[in-house]
């Protein structure tokens, strides 16, 4: 047996069964107003009951105009308090811990789905959106840091701040995106700064068992290898959250600036000085195979997504058989039904991923 069955201590909050935390996912079926559907609690419950030590939310988004896509869930009104409460005493039932993921898509809100202008550290000609004013900035803060207080309300063992794929906080982190000219723009640290006023914010006005973590891209989306690289070795330095989930698309894939190719992308990551600070990643994770080669190289926790959606009981069916072969694409939409996925869940998936369908 590896270490992907090993207790994983936070600084703050309860350890993990193991190593397996289930990736927040997309899926569109929760209701247009952000409370919580029946099978969005189905389905996240399901991978509570298949052994995963953390089962965190899809991105749910804090303001009401930071909606990305149809049947988002929500986490900006004290209205989403009541569902959020179910979802957690379901995955606390199965000895998982919950995390809620608190995200705001900025640029990437559709106008359909918001009923304005989506709103971008700057005015982007592309997708429309209009700059955030400064005071603006201030409450989208706030709006982040309220939302973790929510979170705790309905009895999260901490949150998710999503900093990734080029949702908000990611468009205030690259240069190519934000073109402000106040604290919140021109240099990293100033490109940076809303990430750790919220992270200030939430540490203050949270509890202090409250998990804390931060998902970051490490490259695309406007980011550069080597900016991604000192905002989380400053996350790390400071020792102020618990862990960093670094989205990689690939673990074992190269980085795609020429200049950094030769060594794998995750390598650039493992080799920080954590402090504290735990190490997750995901990209790709589809075997024990893979999940044990990646604790190998440096992880401490490993990020399941599509193999999580195929296999609820991955960590379980791990537990009881480190070298069982998991189910793999193509499935039938019956399948996938019985994995307690909806059909407005299949319906996200075949726009994206045709090849999950035998059917």
């Amino acid at each position: 047996m590896t270490h992907l069955t090993d207790p994983l201590t936070f600084s703050h909050g309860p350890a993990m069964k193991n190593r397996f935390m289930l990736a927040p996912l997309t899926n569109q079926q929760s209701h247009e107003d952000g409370r919580i559907s029946q099978e969005e609690l189905h389905w996240l419950t399901m991978r509570a009951q298949g052994g995963f030590g953390l089962t965190m939310s899809c991105a749910s988004h804090v303001q009401a105009i930071g909606k990305g896509f149809p049947g988002q869930l929500g986490i900006w009104s004290d209205e989403h308090i009541a569902g959020l409460t179910r979802l957690v005493g379901a995955i606390h039932s199965h000895q998982s811990i919950a995390i809620s993921q608190l995200h705001h898509a900025g640029m990437r809100s559709p106008k359909e789905a918001i009923g304005e202008a989506a709103v971008c550290p700057s005015n982007d000609e592309k997708t429309g959106a209009r700059a955030l004013s400064r005071s603006e900035v201030k409450q989208l803060i706030e709006d982040f840091i309220s939302a973790a207080v929510r979170a705790e309300k309905s009895g999260f063992d901490g949150v998710e701040l999503h900093g990734a794929h080029s949702y908000i906080l990611c468009q205030f982190f690259s240069s190519e995106i934000n073109q402000r000219d106040d604290e919140y723009g021109g240099g990293l640290e100033n490109r940076s700064r809303i990430l750790f006023e919220i992270i200030d914010g939430v540490r203050s006005r949270c509890g202090k068992d409250f998990i804390l973590g931060v998902r970051l891209s490490a490259e695309r989306f406007g980011m550069k290898l080597n900016d991604s690289v000192q905002i989380a070795q400053r996350l790390m330095s400071e020792d102020n959250i618990d862990f960093l989930d670094m989205s990689l698309w690939d673990v074992f894939k190269e980085p795609e600036e020429e200049a950094h190719q030769g060594r794998t992308l995750m390598s650039f990551f493992t080799e920080l000085d954590r402090h504290n600070t735990r190490l997750g990643v995901a990209g790709k994770i589809r075997t024990p195979r893979e999940a044990e080669a990646t604790l190998a190289a440096g992880a401490d926790w490993i990020m399941l997504g599509r193999a999580a959606m195929l296999q609820h009981d991955f960590p379980n069916r791990y537990q009881a058989n480190p070298s069982f072969r998991p189910v793999e694409m193509p499935v039938t939409r019956k399948y996938l039904e019985s994995e307690g996925i909806s059909k407005k869940f299949q319906d996200y998936i075949e726009d994206r991923w045709q090849e999950f369908f035998a059917d």
